[in-house]
């Protein structure tokens, strides 16, 4: 596993428990997944929902 891939998969987990931490349990998938979002853009990642993809 690479560097970049480490502080990637570092921030995602880190986001994940941020959001959790905060919002504890409770909300729709959702809410979860916006939060997730918002945590990412503010580490200064970038963070897509959904993106659609071809198969």
């Amino acid at each position: 596993m690479s560097l970049e891939s480490e502080d990637i998969t570092e921030a995602i987990i880190g986001s994940a428990f941020e959001v959790y931490n905060i919002l504890g349990f409770g909300f729709w998938e959702k809410v979860y997944q916006k939060a997730l979002q918002v945590e990412l853009l503010r580490r200064g990642h970038s963070a897509e929902l959904e993106h659609p993809i071809k198969v």
